[in-house]
């Protein structure tokens, strides 16, 4: 089984174009980042939206970062001064939305001040390149302003000194937020036109005596925070609530400060330092309500009043965004000609911080400009690059959070990780942004700012309990280690399509939960004689006592079978599979009471199937929301918890076996029975139901029917969220039991539920005093439920990720004690779910590695589309790449595979769902149907190096051959008409010329 063969020369070059045309970056200009919008809504849905596997460039920056206040702790230790942020935690009273005082605040934190050590420790285990971290403006300068505190100079001097054995890259941030309370005291803080000079002056402390050994500098981190919420909101430190004016003019004066502590570096550092400095600045993403020119421009906007109101003076022209200029007016201060040349130009690179702390929570409302918040890093980059020149972009902060009592398997920051490293791959890779470092928010557990310890942001866990603090790696690290090592994400061959076919007989279906039943005849069958007034009235007016003969009904008659039938032929499938309607054939739910009509045209239909080479699947039953699809009787008394119940479905089931059994050789028990829905002890008599049923079949139909029967459990599959993670593959083994093993073993292993299930009920029981009582079987139960297989049947629709930490209230089973997550990477429909076509695979491995060598059928597998035919194209990708996992696991895995089915048949009778839609009354085939088709033409992926695959003839390889086999009595009267016929001329000519020769 070869690999699939790579995309052809001129294909591959027709896609580099393609991007070319879609508006790769080139030279940026301010307003230009307005075209990304329409850029991406252009972009090939869903290949553009794929899991890309590839690797970063080479010498990629990799690293981590932290904050001094957020980790170092020691706020009294060592000679450090008070910080504003120290003054906001020990406040007497807390503001809403504030975190709570006392030791809530970093006063202890992760306490990184004692722990240097194990700090770098971590690092070291990581395998970084680089390691960013602020410098705390209080402990080198208690005051703000000189004197310098040696044991504070000493401390970064101890973390530059192991940074460089270990050989990893310092990007030291001069200012993260923790400005000196005496600076805040003296001068009112960044609110004085004074504080730029003094920044300036402590920047140039911090070169003169770490410049040595730092390339990276970054001046100060997300000034918008500093400025909106210290001095306008108040709704961090300083906590100043001096409303808009005060937070433009803060604003104007860290610009003011960047500028200069950039130049001091230019003009004295430079040349013997050859370091580089930045800001590093944060931001959210937005995108328009409607793809219309006016809430493109609010998106424009909104972005300038949060990212540009920094980055436009820095890196365009020194000035504000114009679009804050004409909203804002007298609000916003104003550079002169020379502020704005000073100003311009003063970075060496782009500096990134996105996140849902800094880019969203602390966003105001108002700065959306009614329009929608999105966590696209992709889009967000490129905007960058169009908007500002193309410039270098580092990206300094990125990650996202978990709950603050999540503790080493942190499955969601996994990824979200994973998706923002991703997108930032898929912006250098095919977008062209010039991306040069990654850094992960943060190498261990700290203090959030306004989070306080509700959150937890870091790869390392730290129990602030704890005396210690010691490090615990989550399994973000591993993630994170892995990803590093192999400098993204190489294509794996798993990764990879396989070309193959599938094996002669193969079962290509299609599926309708309930077939279209009209019992409309085609055909005039009134035996009355009417007469045309052609005259008066134009109608048809019966003649009384005058009547005809009756005409005999015909299968032909029913004009909705002939059309399904159509239909069906078109896609050239060999099954399909149907279910029927139990509480419609016995109304009343035993043998008095019987729809002839209906029962007559499921033998029609499936009659009519047969004639034109396909096999009907039937299923006598399968649960809808009304009453489950039982008769009124059965449902109004216990449904299936009713013993009752078992008897009736065995009556049921042989009424269907003796009607319809010489059309029907594929039957189904129970489609889908809803394990979610399901009381213990209405699965149990489910099952005896369906063994007795099959026994039933076994002994009183098999010989003279030639048949097969089983059940069909819905399976989808369970990931373990963290793989690396024993307690989380625990709850997905667990979680596997309770929604296949369930049904399946008593079936298809030793006759009693699983040993998983009965432990934990068990557990559950004793420990929470629950009462769940999950049934026994007797020993000739057991025997009986044994083995009642010809074949397991599976339906099969996406993949899910569980794990054992509890991180989302919504979506945790309490009664699994399983935390459902969800990989932000994965492609979803409409609806939401998962498109996972490798869970498929691993199922069918999972069911081969517990019962044998079974045969398997995949009796539906499909996705909705939302009634949108863009989105028939991820179904066209999602029967593409299940089939192909099928494909693996048939070739690569040796798994019994028999048969695929594609559900759903069409939009009238599934809707979102059919391969057919189903509009005014006419039936159209989607894009997916046909490639379906060609699928099923093809059996499988052939490729050039996959060997012929020579068949049997079939029996009835054609609906021709069927039609002659069926009417075989027919045919041999025809015949004998035929060579009658023969004779009979023969014998006249014969007899003829005879006679003409004896008159002459």
């Amino acid at each position: 089984m070869a690999p699939a063969a790579p995309l052809p020369p001129l294909l591959l070059l027709l896609l580099l174009l393609l991007l070319l045309l879609l508006g790769r970056p080139l030279l940026g200009a301010p307003g230009q980042g307005a075209g990304t919008w329409s850029r991406f809504a252009r972009l090939p849905y869903p290949q553009d939206q794929l899991f890309l596997h590839d690797t970063f460039p080479d010498g990629f920056l990799w690293g981590a970062g932290s904050a001094a206040y957020q980790t170092e702790g020691g706020w009294r230790q060592g000679g450090k001064g008070a910080s504003v942020w120290d003054t906001f935690a020990h406040r007497p009273a807390t503001p809403p939305g504030s975190p709570p005082p006392g030791p809530a605040g970093g006063d202890v934190a992760s306490d990184s001040y004692n722990n240097l050590f194990r700090d770098l420790e971590g690092l070291r285990r990581l395998r970084v390149s680089h390691y960013r971290f602020s410098l705390s403006w209080a402990r080198l300068l208690p005051n703000g302003t000189a004197p310098l505190n040696p044991a504070g100079l000493a401390h970064y001097h101890r973390l530059l000194g192991r940074l460089r054995e270990l050989g990893i890259e310092p990007v030291v941030t001069l200012y993260h937020w923790d400005l000196p309370q005496g600076l805040q005291d003296a001068f009112g803080g960044w609110a004085s036109p004074a504080l730029p000079q003094l920044f300036r002056d402590y920047a140039e402390l911090c070169f003169q005596h770490f410049g040595g050994q730092v390339r990276y500098w970054l001046t100060m981190d997300n000034p918008y925070v500093v400025a909106w919420h210290g001095y306008s909101t108040g709704r961090l430190p300083p906590g100043v609530q001096g409303g808009p004016s005060l937070g433009y003019q803060a604003a104007h004066h860290l610009l003011q400060a960047h500028a200069k502590v950039w130049h001091l570096y230019n003009d004295h550092f430079r040349p013997t330092q050859g370091g580089r400095v930045s800001i590093a600045l944060s931001s959210h993403w937005i995108k328009p309500q409607r793809m219309t020119e006016k809430d493109i421009k609010e998106c424009q906007k909104s972005l300038d009043f949060v990212l540009g109101w920094f980055a436009k003076p820095i890196f365009i022209d020194g000035d504000y965004p114009e679009s804050m200029r004409s909203n804002l007016s007298s609000l916003l201060p104003e550079f002169s000609e020379v502020e704005k040349k000073y100003i311009k130009g003063t970075a060496d690179f782009f500096a990134l911080s996105f996140g849902a702390t800094l880019s969203f929570q602390l966003l105001d409302s108002h700065m959306k400009f009614q329009q929608l918040e999105s966590i696209s890093l992709r889009q967000l980059l490129y905007w960058i690059s169009s908007e500002y020149n193309n410039p270098q972009i580092f990206i300094v902060e990125n990650s996202w959070f978990v709950s603050g009592s999540t503790k080493r398997d942190d499955a969601k920051y996994i990824y979200y990780l994973k998706k923002f490293i991703m997108e930032t791959l898929k912006a250098i890779r095919y977008d062209g942004v010039n991306v040069f470092g990654y850094t992960v928010w943060s190498l261990l557990d700290g203090f959030e700012w306004h989070r306080g310890y509700s959150i937890r942001r870091g790869l390392f866990y730290v129990d602030f309990q704890s005396h210690d603090k010691k490090l615990m790696p989550k399994s973000s690290v591993l993630f994170y280690e892995k990803l590093i090592e192999k400098n993204g994400f190489p294509p794996l061959p798993e990764n990879q399509p396989i070309e193959g076919v599938f094996p002669c007989g193969f079962a290509w279906g299609i599926v309708d939960n309930y077939i279209q039943v009209d019992t409309t005849p085609t055909q005039f069958l009134d035996s009355n004689v009417y007469v045309w007034d052609v005259h008066q009235t134009k109608k048809l007016i019966k003649v009384d006592g005058v009547f005809t003969s009756k005409c005999k009904r015909h299968c032909v008659d029913f004009a909705a079978i002939r059309l399904q039938i159509s239909l069906l032929q078109e896609m050239h499938v060999t099954h399909f599979h149907f279910s029927l309607k139990w509480s419609l054939i016995l109304p009343l739910g035993n043998l008095s009471l019987i729809n002839h009509t209906l029962v007559h045209y499921y033998q029609c239909f499936a009659s009519e199937l047969l004639r034109v080479n396909i096999t009907p699947v039937v299923a006598l039953w399968q649960p809808m929301t009304e009453n489950q699809e039982l008769p009124v009787s059965l449902a109004k008394y216990g449904a299936w918890e009713n013993p009752e119940t078992v008897q009736a479905f065995v009556e049921y089931a042989k009424f269907c076996f003796t009607s319809l059994g010489d059309h029907v050789k594929f039957w189904i028990t129970m489609n889908e029975p809803p394990v979610k829905n399901l009381t213990y002890a209405a699965g149990h008599n489910l099952l005896k139901a369906h063994a007795k049923a099959w026994h039933l079949y076994d002994k009183e139909f098999r010989r003279s029917q030639k048949g097969k029967i089983s059940i069909a459990l819905q399976a989808d599959w369970v990931e373990p969220a963290c793989p690396f993670s024993r307690n989380d593959q625990e709850v997905a083994d667990r979680i596997l039991e309770f929604d296949i093993g369930w049904l399946a073993e008593p079936v298809f292993g030793n006759g009693d539920y699983p040993q998983v299930m009965r432990a934990w009920l068990h557990r559950r029981n004793s420990v929470d005093l629950y009462n769940f009582h999950l049934p026994y079987f007797s020993e000739d139960e057991k025997k009986l439920i044994r083995g009642s297989f010809d074949f397991f049947a599976l339906s099969h629709y996406t993949a899910t990720l569980v794990g054992w930490e509890k991180e989302d209230a919504l979506k945790y089973d309490h009664y699994l004690e399983a935390q459902m997550i969800n990989d932000i990477t994965w492609l979803h429909s409409p609806s939401r779910a998962a498109v996972v076509p490798w869970g498929l695979r691993k199922l069918l491995k999972w069911i081969q590695s517990k019962y044998g060598d079974v045969p398997i059928y995949v009796m539906a597998n499909g996705i909705d589309d939302g009634h949108n035919m863009v989105h028939d194209k991820l179904r066209v990708y999602y029967i593409q790449n299940y089939i192909n996992e099928a494909l693996k696991a048939y070739t690569l895995d040796n798994v019994n595979l028999q048969g695929y089915f594609v559900y759903s048949f069409n939009d009238k009778t599934a809707p979102k769902y059919g391969l057919y839609s189903y509009v005014a009354n006419q039936y159209e085939p989607k894009p997916s149907m046909k490639h379906y088709r060609e699928i099923i033409d093809s059996n499988g992926f052939p490729g050039p190096e996959t060997p012929e695959l020579l068949c049997p003839e079939e029996i009835a390889s054609c609906p021709e051959c069927h039609f002659f086999r069926t009417r075989k009595s027919l045919l041999a009267f025809i015949s004998f008409i035929f060579v009658a016929f023969i004779v009979t001329i023969f014998f006249i000519i014969y007899y003829s010329k005879k006679i003409e020769g004896r008159y002459k």
